[in-house]
This record gives C-alpha cells, sequence and structure tokens, in this order.
C-alpha cells in the first residue's frame, strides 16, 4: 500500500500552490505566521478557547483549501515533556484534515525549542502523521487505497528537510504495521513470507524462506516443536525467513536480529482462556518491526552497514500433536531446554534463529545481536508505553545499549532499560541432570517477579550465547527487545493502530 510522500517547501510564499488544499500548523504561539494570518487566528482565539488547548480547523482565504488547521504542541516546559507532544499534535491533525477533505496537506512545524531533545521534530510530526493517517491492510485491500487513506501527498515548510530519508523510513514503518496488525488467516506464516519477498522485490535484499519440516525439525527444533500442530495445515505451516543485506562499501557494522511472528497465539495445550486469546494475531509484531526496519535500510542502500534478520513465523496450533509441557528438546546450540509453559513459545521460536545468527556473528565486524518480541505481559505492566530493553553485559559495555535508547528518545519511539542479572539467569537453570535450561516457569508473566527480565537469560543460554560474555574470548553485545507494552497504539491488542516500534529507534540510531 502506499505511504504519503514527504514534500519540502522553502517558506509559505510557496504554499499558493492550487496542488496544495489545507494548511497545518504545529506548535504553541503560532506567532510565526504570516501577520495577516497572525491576526485571524487571534480574532479566532478570543472567541474560541479551544484554540489554545486542541486542534480546531478554522475556514481562511489566505490559505490553501481555505483550510487552517491548528494543533497546539503546550508550553513544553515539564520536565516530562518531549518530541512525543509533535508526534502527538501531528495525529490529531491528520484525523481533522481527513475529516475535513483535505487530501494534500502543508504542515509547519513552530516554536520548537531550543534543545537537542526537540531537534527531530519536524521529522517526528511527519512519522505521527503518517501514524494516524495508516489503515488496515485488509480494509485497503477491500476498499481500495485512494478510497480508504486518501492523503496522497504532504508537504512540510522548513529550513532544510530529507524527504527521501523521511520517505524511506516510513515505507518500513507501513510494512511493520501490516506485518503486525492483519489478521491470522491474511497473515499466516507463508503469506507473511510472501509478504516480505513482495515488498524487498527488486532491491538489495536478499529473501530466502526455509519451510522445509525435516530441515526445521534439524536445524530449528525448538521452532518445529512450537509449530508441531500446524505442519499437517498446509496454509499454517511455519517457517524461516532470512532476510540479508551487505552495503557496498567496507563493511563497519553488522546487525543480526531475530524477530517473533507467531501469527496467532492460541497458548497451545496450555491454551489462552478468559478472552485472553483476542488480538493475539498480533504477537507477530517483533518480526514486524525487524522486517520493517530491513525495509528502510533496503529503501537507504546503506554503503557500510550489514544487516542479517531471521524471523521465525509460527502458528502454536491445538492438536494431538502438539507439544506439552515437560517435554525437553534439544536447541540447535545443544542445549536441553525443558518445557516450563507451552504459552510460552515466542523465546521457543526465537531462539534457534539466535543460535544460527551467534555462528554468524562470531566472524562478523562489530557485531550486535537483537531479539525483538511482543514477549510478555510483565513488559505491558512494568513499563506500560514503553519498550523493554534487556542487554547483556558487552552490549552496556560497548555503548550499544547507551547509544539505542538515545536514538529512541530522540525519535519518540522511546526505550527503557532493564538489565539482566544474575536473578534471572538462576531461575532458568535447569532443576535436574535432564535439562540444562527451564523455557519459564508455569504462571502468568506478569505476576511472575522479573517476568520480561528472565526470558532474555533463557535465550541468552538457549542459544549459546552464555559462552560469548564480556569477560570470554569473542564478547557478542545481545539485547533483547520486549515491545508487549509499545507495539499498538492505547495498548488495545485486538483493535489498536500497529505502532512499528522499534522501527523508528533503530533508523535513528543506525540510518542517520
Amino acid at each position: 500500500m502506499a505511504t504519503p510522500q514527504v514534500h519540502h517547501l522553502t517558506s509559505f510564499d510557496a504554499v499558493n500552490n492550487s496542488d496544495w488544499d489545507a494548511l497545518i500548523v504545529i506548535g504553541n504561539s503560532f506567532a510565526q505566521l504570516p501577520e495577516k494570518l497572525a491576526q485571524e487566528v487571534e480574532q479566532a482565539k478570543q472567541s474560541d478557547q479551544r484554540l489554545a488547548n486542541s486542534t480546531q480547523l478554522l475556514i481562511s482565504e489566505s490559505v490553501p483549501g481555505k483550510r487552517l488547521i491548528l494543533a497546539p504542541v503546550g508550553s513544553l516546559q515539564e520536565d516530562y515533556d518531549d518530541v512525543r507532544r509533535y508526534y502527538d499534535a501531528a495525529r490529531q491533525a491528520a484525523r481533522l484534515a481527513v475529516e475535513a477533505g483535505s487530501t494534500r496537506p502543508v504542515i509547519w512545524v513552530q516554536d520548537i525549542p531550543a534543545n537537542e531533545a526537540f531537534n527531530n521534530a519536524i521529522a517526528v510530526s511527519f512519522f505521527g502523521f503518517c501514524q494516524e493517517l495508516y489503515e488496515p491492510l485488509e480494509a485497503c485491500e477491500h476498499f481500495g487505497d485512494e478510497k480508504i487513506e486518501p492523503v496522497t501527498d504532504v508537504a512540510f515548510i522548513a529550513d532544510e528537510l530529507n524527504s527521501q530519508w523521511l520517505n524511506a523510513v516510513e515505507s518500513g514503518r507501513r510494512a511493520a504495521r501490516d506485518l503486525c496488525g492483519t489478521e491470522p488467516e491474511r497473515m499466516a506464516p507463508m503469506r507473511f513470507a510472501e509478504y516480505c519477498k513482495n515488498i524487498f522485490a527488486n532491491t538489495a535484499v536478499k529473501v530466502s524462506v526455509i519451510e522445509d519440516r525435516m530441515q526445521l525439525e534439524h536445524e530449528y527444533p525448538l521452532l518445529a516443536a512450537v509449530g508441531r500442530a500446524s505442519f499437517s495445515t498446509p496454509r499454517q505451516r511455519p517457517c524461516v525467513i532470512r532476510l540479508e543485506y551487505t552495503g557496498s562499501g567496507d563493511i563497519d557494522e553488522t546487525l543480526f536480529m531475530v524477530g517473533k511472528a507467531i501469527t496467532y497465539d492460541t497458548g497451545g495445550a496450555d491454551l489462552k482462556t478468559g478472552g485472553h486469546m483476542a488480538g493475539m494475531s498480533r504477537d507477530k509484531g517483533g518480526a514486524a518491526g525487524v522486517a520493517g526496519f530491513v525495509k528502510a535500510v533496503a529503501e537507504l542502500n546503506p554503503e557500510n552497514l550489514k544487516v542479517v534478520a531471521e524471523l521465525g513465523a509460527v502458528r502454536n496450533s491445538i492438536g494431538s500433536d502438539a507439544f506439552v509441557s515437560d517435554e525437553i528438546i534439544t536447541s540447535h546450540a545443544g542445549v536441553r531446554v525443558r518445557i516450563g509453559n507451552t504459552d510460552a513459545e515466542g523465546r521457543l521460536v526465537m531462539a534457534d534463529c539466535l543460535s544460527h545468527l551467534r555462528e554468524e556473528a562470531i566472524k562478523a565486524v562489530k557485531p550486535s545481536l537483537f531479539t525483538v518480541a511482543t514477549l510478555t505481559g510483565h513488559a505491558a505492566l512494568s513499563k506500560g508505553p514503553y519498550t523493554a530493553l534487556v542487554p547483556n553485559a558487552s552490549a552496556q559495555l560497548s555503548g550499544a545499549t547507551a547509544h539505542l535508547m538515545q536514538a529512541s528518545e530522540s525519535w519518540a519511539d522511546p526505550t527503557e532499560l532493564s538489565p539482566s542479572r544474575r536473578e534471572d539467569f538462576d531461575f532458568v537453570r535447569g532443576h535436574t541432570k535432564a535439562d540444562d535450561v527451564l523455557s519459564s516457569n508455569n504462571g502468568p508473566s506478569a505476576t511472575t517477579k522479573r517476568g520480561h527480565q528472565f526470558p532474555m537469560a533463557f535465550l541468552t543460554i538457549s542459544s549459546g550465547l552464555d559462552k560469548h560474555g564480556a569477560n570470554s574470548e569473542k564478547p557478542l553485545p545481545y539485547t533483547h527487545i520486549d515491545i508487549a507494552g509499545s507495539g499498538v497504539d492505547t495498548g488495545d491488542w485486538q483493535h489498536g493502530k500497529p505502532s512499528a516500534t522499534p522501527v523508528l529507534a533503530f533508523a535513528g540510531r543506525y540510518l542517520v
């Protein structure tokens, strides 16, 4: 589906073009408006106090389409104010613009504080605007793009604007939203793979799909166990989608990324009950975010970066062949895993992918490894709408964690730190000589102490990354990223719009 194309205008004088049909002003005082327009706004404020604190539409002969939309961001004086004020204001403006019938608006971002935290206010406004415009893939396919998403272009009045970068990153965010939010039949494992093939066609990203049962059982045994009851249903068969991009220049840095794509999470034999299954088609948000970032990479073609991603696409169907708690399954890394709860399936799907990438990372230039997943209710409970970063010591010592956190704040895709601790590793260690590691306890993560941190310990041990700690011969920086609280707007996993996290955080860190 089409992403609105962004254009650059250097001044308000360039707006008087019949092709544009609205002016959206995002700011606080609106004092930068031309004198005549500023007077109109001041007069309107005298009779409508809403203009000071909520997004409103004015009819004005001085702007294209006679539509003037004012989107206040507030004073920005509080310690907790950040660049998301612009993101949110742009979303509100987008909603009103569409309702008013605008299809080619101009946006003027004003009153940007002289503060480093707000350096990306204009770009962030574009991303917020597009987030609000987005409609589900199923709706676009049913009604048609033009009807369901009428805004085709958006222009910004700014001294400087990197339109190519904005368009590229937003194309990645759109892909992430499509992959995450689409219902479980339209985005079943092989159709998830098909979507990836389509968006990377004619790009420098190589796409390969592993779907053969024998190969999966041999090379991805934990993933194959999760999908064991799905092999007999062709449309629900599991697969691993591998994406690989290599820049044309000398490689300075290599990113290895694993994404969880549970296309529908039933809970498996430990069935989700009490209505908790609704919304579980979004349990593929981690893989969606990884694919979205790689899509941005494909559009920008950075010369000195290599990115390798493996996405585990599985449905943990229920049936006579479903895997169950107490099974002991040997991972790709040769680690004996005892299953504690089949509803803790995401970490199993990612562990073997992470093991494969670990083997490649050992030989790579400046490697960093990441797992991205909508993994635990505990992350949503403890972090609210923020992404949880659970790094190992190497990631923290190398500065990788700090740089990613800084980028996430600057680009309105904020993260919070949850360091891995010794208690997490103690929690998952095998309880008998029959097993090396326990996948989970048998209670909900939300009521388990350190419920979103201990899965990182499991992933570290089951993938063999515990042999590559900070004091090892070959340290490998690794960060587990839990987006269970940040993956959809408002935390509504059945109806909320996918947020496309952590595409902006990664793009701000590695693509600028």
